[in-house]
């Protein structure tokens, strides 16, 4: 059985961290969007995938930066934490297909839903590899208070 550090090498040596169980209902885009009723993709069982109407059914970075658009959030120009604001990354690979989006954490840490395994605390950069390419994209958008 493969392990997580096997799937994801950076996080050999790092201090990540499981936060949930394994869970099928919902995918790192429905976490990164604070949403654990559905698999959210463009593609799926209309029963249990979510994708807005009005957007592209497409696997492509606008498809995805305007899903996140549709939250509130417009691009930044970095991933370090700042005051104020929430973000997110969109991790692509080489041909720019989304494969994965995380969530920051207010101590700056990110948030990752890995597939239908569980929830990880992590640094941003130590999910970069062959399962989900690197980050591509960083929104963010103001807290709500």
């Amino acid at each position: 059985m493969m392990s997580i550090t096997d799937l994801f090498p950076g996080l050999r040596g790092a201090t990540y961290r499981i936060t949930s169980p394994e869970d099928e209902h919902y995918n790192c885009i429905a976490w990164a969007a604070g949403a654990t009723n559905n698999w959210w993709w463009p593609f799926g069982d209309p029963e249990s995938t979510h994708w807005p109407d009005t957007l592209p059914r497409e696997e492509t970075l606008e498809a995805f930066r305007a899903l996140f658009a549709t939250l509130g959030y417009g691009t930044s120009a970095g991933a370090e934490l700042e005051l104020g604001y929430e973000k997110i990354a969109l991790f692509a690979d080489a041909q720019v297909c989304p494969l994965h989006a995380a969530r920051q954490l207010p101590t700056g840490r990110w948030t990752s839903k890995l597939g239908a395994l569980e929830d990880l605390e992590h640094e941003l950069h130590e999910l970069e590899g062959t399962e989900y390419g690197s980050v591509v994209l960083v929104m963010k958008r103001p807290t709500s208070s």
